[in-house]
């Protein structure tokens, strides 16, 4: 691997054990064993380092979540609390990334380039959950799987604040389910 590698390696390492925000360039080349110069060298800065890692961290994330929907033969209903129960483990698994996210969301607003690479990766989210969903219930249109897919993702993020402040009382899948169930009627 070479240095570029290495920071990126190193700054995804501590996003995993620092979140976004309390993390130095220092950190990053402590975790990566490369020099200070070598940030500004591949990235031109520590802020575009952790965007690129952080956009990785995200892609690796996604992926997993992407295995979350059980097989398209089981009903509806078992395919969502499936899904939501891998959702919410894997909060409680990789609670700092997820930490890490919420912190570069909020930092897309003062970071136009971060904001311009999360746009297509949520927009993506979106889709792949709506797309689920109208596998199990081809009758749904697109703009309905599409507003449904949305919808989980909304559940997705404040889930995850949730699972930030206070894992012990958050929301299991099966919980999550029951409660859409509860709200439908």
């Amino acid at each position: 691997m070479g240095h570029r590698e290495d920071l990126l390696a190193g700054a995804k390492r501590c996003l995993y054990q620092k979140g976004y925000a309390r993390i130095t360039a220092r950190d990053i080349v402590e975790a990566s064993n490369t020099n200070l110069a070598s940030i500004g060298y591949h990235f031109g800065s520590k802020e575009a380092l952790l965007h690129a890692a952080m956009m990785e961290v995200l892609q690796d994330l996604g992926e997993q979540l992407d295995t979350a929907y059980p097989p398209d033969d089981e009903p509806l209903k078992e395919q969502l609390g499936g899904a939501w129960e891998m959702m919410t483990q894997e909060l409680g698994e990789h609670r700092p990334v997820w930490s890490a996210s919420v912190e570069a969301y909020i930092q897309a607003q003062y970071a136009p380039t971060l904001r311009a690479e999360l746009v297509p990766y949520l927009r993506k989210i979106r889709q792949a959950m709506g797309s689920e969903l109208q596998k199990a219930n081809p009758e749904l249109d697109d703009r309905a799987a599409w507003a449904a897919g949305s919808a989980q993702l909304a559940l997705l993020t404040g889930l995850m604040l949730q699972w930030i402040v206070d894992p012990e009382m958050s929301l299991s899948g099966e919980d999550l389910v029951t409660a859409l169930r509860t709200l439908g009627e």
